[in-house]
């Protein structure tokens, strides 16, 4: 009798990060988060359906790494963002806003994760939860600074963050969305600065 070939294996240097960046291609070519399979996912990076498992429970918690992996990126981002007007309150606070815009049309299938449907308790996602949080801080904190300069009109600085935070991510989602079409020649920077100046101009003192 002809002996039969050993059982080939699945090897991959980096399984759960491939499963990753799967669900994110898929989730951009549907543009949407809620259609999505471990099975599809499985089936794009050639692996058993079993294989994710090794790493994700399920689906949600395929999706909260995606997200965490967003909102490290994000963060950074903003970070970086403010580094060269930091001396003056209002400019480093339009430059984050700026810098969201341009992650979320850089990033729409991170972005329709970390703000779409999809919700996790923050309990079962310590990691996920505290990445958003140090990442609604950055604009929390650039508001609180711009208070202390006497450049922001004085008001609980998580209130006016979350008004600034709703004028960019609104933006953000029509762009992403398709809602709102640059022209010819427009630049998403240059909108964006635009739509965060009037905001700048509505806190300002």
């Amino acid at each position: 009798m002809a002996k039969s070939r050993p059982k080939r294996t699945y090897h991959h240097g980096d399984l759960q990060q491939a499963l990753i960046d799967a669900a994110l291609g898929l989730i951009a070519e549907k543009q949407d988060v809620h259609t999505l399979s471990l099975r599809e996912v499985a089936r794009r990076v050639g692996v058993s359906q079993a294989a994710p498992y090794r790493h994700f429970a399920d689906k949600e918690a395929l999706l909260a790494a995606v997200a965490e992996e967003g909102f490290h990126q994000l963060l950074v981002d903003l970070q970086d963002s403010m580094v060269t007007p930091a001396a003056d309150p209002l400019a480093a606070l339009q430059a984050s806003g700026v810098a969201y815009v341009q992650f979320a049309v850089s990033h729409p299938a991170h972005y329709r994760v970390m703000f779409g449907a999809f919700q996790v308790d923050n309990a079962t996602y310590p990691a996920l939860h505290a990445v958003g949080c140090q990442t609604f801080a950055v604009l929390v904190d650039a508001i609180a600074t711009g208070q202390q300069a006497g450049q922001i009109i004085t008001g609980d600085p998580q209130t006016l963050a979350r008004v600034a935070w709703s004028l960019v991510h609104g933006l953000a989602m029509l762009v992403i969305d398709g809602q709102i079409s640059l022209t010819q020649g427009q630049d998403i920077a240059a909108l964006a600065s635009f739509t965060t100046q009037s905001l700048i101009q509505g806190i300002q003192r």
